[in-house]
């Protein structure tokens, strides 16, 4: 089984091109979606995370028993060291989640695994490959602020704590372009198809 990363910076359409791989038969295991999951219901993340942030902002952390994401957004974004004690809580349980995903899909000849801190947290080294879905900054930007009705500030806060677009680009093995111009399924089935016939 191969096992690919996909990933990109916030607003680049990663989750629109796992929705294509996902539509052409592959298993797409939705990192962030499963970390959303297990900070709203796995006993230990939810402890460790009271832990690290409820003496900042007591009572305001988790709200009806869901994190409050725009809380600890807030938080994190300010803060790096308090981003990376979030990342140590939630990125070891989504790993062993995607290990149990590989094992329930063991049959299928490839796996993606869609993130969008694969490099940062260097999951990189423990897939077969790389994809990068890229975009110009300004349309990344304005898919985020529609999306998630934020100021722009807010934005390049979230950018600036990720891996520069560039950077992840020239480690990809492959790149998906979408800038509202290129098509996105014919770049998707391209790389569909080299994924059955490249070797690891």
């Amino acid at each position: 089984m191969k096992k690919i990363g996909l990933t990109g910076g916030i607003g680049s359409g990663k989750s629109t091109v796992a929705e294509i791989f996902h539509c052409l038969g592959i298993p797409v295991f939705d990192s962030d979606k499963v970390a959303r999951k297990l900070q709203d219901e796995n006993p230990e993340v939810k402890k460790a995370i009271l832990e690290t942030f409820n003496s900042i902002a007591p009572g305001e952390i988790y709200m009806d028993g869901k994190l409050n994401r725009k809380k600890v957004s807030e938080i994190v974004f300010k803060d790096k060291n308090k981003l990376e004690k979030l990342n140590a809580i939630v990125h070891p349980a989504v790993a062993k989640a995607f290990e149990r995903f590989c094992e329930a899909n063991r049959n299928s000849k490839c796996v993606i695994k869609e993130a969008a801190l694969l490099y940062e947290i260097g999951e990189d080294k423990f897939v077969d490959g790389m994809i990068v879905v890229a975009a110009p900054d300004e349309l990344r930007i304005k898919r985020v602020i529609n999306r998630d009705n934020v100021s722009p500030e807010d934005v390049l806060r979230r950018i600036k704590n990720q891996m520069p677009q560039e950077e992840k680009i020239q480690r990809a093995d492959f790149v998906i372009v979408n800038d509202g111009k290129e098509m996105l399924v014919p770049q998707v089935i391209a790389i569909h198809a080299k994924l059955f016939t490249r070797k690891k």
